[in-house]
Order: C-alpha cells, then structure tokens, then sequence
C-alpha cells in the first residue's frame, strides 16, 4: 500500500463523492453490522473509512463508540466537516493499518471496505491480519471487502489482489471462522461497475 502521500493527493485532486469507491450509503456494510446484533455501546472500527458515509449511518442508528481510521488526514477532515459538531462524538485516527498500535481487544467489528486488495505484499498482509486478530476481541466480528475476482485490477494508480470469498477468508487465517458473504456490483460515480466481495468472519475465542 502507498504512504499516505498517496491518498492525500488522491483527497486533494477529488471531493469524497467524486473518488470511485464512493456510496452515498454503504447499505451491504450495514447490512452485515445490524445482523451482528451488536448493543448500541458496542465498539466499531472503520478501518480506510476516511470520508466515507458509513459513520454518519452507524451515528443515525444509535451507535456511539466508532472509530474511524485512514492513511489520509484530507480524508478524515472531509467526514469531520460533513459531520460538524457530530464528529466529537467519533473517534479519529489518521494512521497507516499496518503499521498503526492499536489496543488489544478493543473492538467489537472491524469493518474494511477497500483497504485489504491494497495489500499487495506478503509482509502488509501479515501485519494486517496481526493488527486484526490483537484488537478485535475473542468472540468479535471481521467484515473485510475487496474487489472480487471479475473487479479491476487497479485502483488509484495502484495494482490490487482481488478475491474470492474463500480466497479472503484463507488470508485471514484459522483464528476467524467465516460467518457469511457477499458479492455486490458498485457502480462508481463515472458510471462504471464494480465487483466487490464481502466477508464476514468471526475471531475464534
């Protein structure tokens, strides 16, 4: 995955609805966390979220511990702006996921959506996976997608591996048992379709 040069300059070139991964709502995503029944005080983690929507959908349903994560500051500026007086109640961190320290068994449900199929060496998949396993508590829910194997080859400037839900769930690992899964067709704001697979997994206890 690129430094977070990268993605700032992707945030300064475009507005957040404009870059290709952009919904107005992440409906699939949600989908996913309202099956997981998770309370209300449940901890979230919205790894990539940047300036994506998806906070301000989980604040409408009555979620208040959510923290979102991104490489790129312009990303979270753009939510917190979109958010006003909202973004006090979410936590924040600008960091890179696979070098970020985050506190052990801290979370609830990772969500990622569009961070993993960046993750072309072998290295930043482990760190990843490490960083997931060490934060998500036992018992906890995983919701990671990518682009599948009929989804683009690049994104940003940058190659990806795309995958199929098997595939995704084996890069996790035995220590997350696979819940469910999805495929959905997104369609980018320049009209072109996307493949994306969703993975739900559950860590191990």
């Amino acid at each position: 995955m690129r430094s977070g040069e990268h993605w700032e300059a992707v945030y300064e070139r475009k507005q957040p609805e404009q870059v290709s991964w952009y919904r107005p709502h992440l409906e699939q995503s949600l989908r996913f966390i309202e099956a997981a029944g998770l309370a209300p005080d449940a901890a979230i983690i919205d790894v990539g979220g940047g300036a994506s929507t998806l906070v301000d959908d989980l604040l409408e349903r009555g979620h208040s511990d959510i923290t979102v994560l991104d490489v790129s500051a312009r990303a979270i500026d753009a939510a917190k702006a979109r958010l006003g007086k909202r973004a006090a109640g979410v936590h924040w961190l600008v960091a890179d996921i696979t070098t970020v320290d985050l506190a052990p068994t801290a979370y609830d449900f990772w969500h990622d959506r569009a961070v993993f199929h960046f993750l072309r060496e072998e290295t930043e998949r482990r760190r990843y996976v490490a960083a997931d396993r060490r934060s998500v508590r036992p018992g906890g829910h995983v919701l990671i997608a990518t682009f599948g194997p009929d989804g683009p080859t690049k994104c940003s400037g940058l190659d990806v591996v795309r995958y199929a839900a098997d595939e995704l769930h084996a890069a996790l690992g035995v220590d997350f048992e696979i819940v469910d899964s999805s495929t959905e067709v997104h369609t980018t704001p320049s009209g072109i379709e996307q493949q994306f697979v969703y993975c739900h997994c559950r860590l191990r206890g």
